[in-house]
């Protein structure tokens, strides 16, 4: 009988201990926290304004053509599928030598089968700013652009920087077209949420443990 319980136990007790800690760890992997414990405060509604340009002509072109699968079998200057990828800079003024604020780095896909110029198109881009107040901060924007459309609407579906956890939406009208060269001036209307926090480096967020009240992964 005696043997018997040593062996219950040699098997067991490691068995149930392990069940038990995989079992908190399991739960535990996440934290729910307050804004103010990583320095957000207020959320603040902000509007941002700047021009942005495509450039086709001169040497140093801000966005090429990389996918064209449809070309020669359609008269829209973008056919369907074609990839577009940029880097368009962003300024005060609508003229390209204003002074540049930031640039819209990214992609576009053209994914309607239109004819002519009637694009429709789906944006992924990162409008990264380069001076003053949000410089090194950006705002990412992903969504539909339907080219004819006057004013288009498209989602903000997050930011780095000032920001962290943005949500929001531009508006974009196109200023003028150069048909001849491909160059464009578009105006954005930018209408961001965003936090306003306390000043916190990149290493806080990446010890994140600091965050668990876990008793056990607090310690790992």
């Amino acid at each position: 009988m005696a043997e018997s319980k040593t062996v219950l136990s040699t098997f067991f007790v490691p068995l149930t201990l392990t069940f038990l800690f995989s079992s908190l760890v399991t739960a535990s992997y996440y934290q729910d926290i307050s804004p103010t414990q990583i320095g957000f405060r207020e959320e603040k509604l902000t509007h941002i304004h700047f021009y942005f340009h495509e450039v086709f002509s001169g040497p140093k072109p801000s966005l090429v053509l990389a996918l064209e699968p449809l070309k020669g079998k359609s008269n829209a200057p973008l056919p369907f599928g074609s990839l577009v990828v940029i880097e368009n800079p962003l300024t005060v003024g609508p003229e390209l030598d204003s002074i540049q604020v930031g640039k819209a780095q990214g992609s576009y896909l053209s994914t309607a089968h239109t004819e002519g110029v009637d694009l429709e198109l789906t944006m992924s881009m990162t409008f990264a700013f380069l001076e003053g107040k949000y410089n090194g901060s950006s705002i990412t924007v992903l969504g539909r652009n339907t080219i004819a459309s006057t004013v288009r609407e498209m989602p903000i579906v997050g930011g780095t920087g000032a920001f962290r956890f943005a949500r929001g939406f531009v508006q974009a009208k196109t200023i003028r077209v150069n048909y001849e060269t491909g160059d464009a001036t578009v105006e954005y209307n930018v209408y961001v949420f965003r936090y306003s926090s306390s000043f916190m480096s990149q290493d806080s967020f990446n010890d994140g443990l600091q965050f668990m009240t876990d008793p056990i992964l607090s310690n790992i």
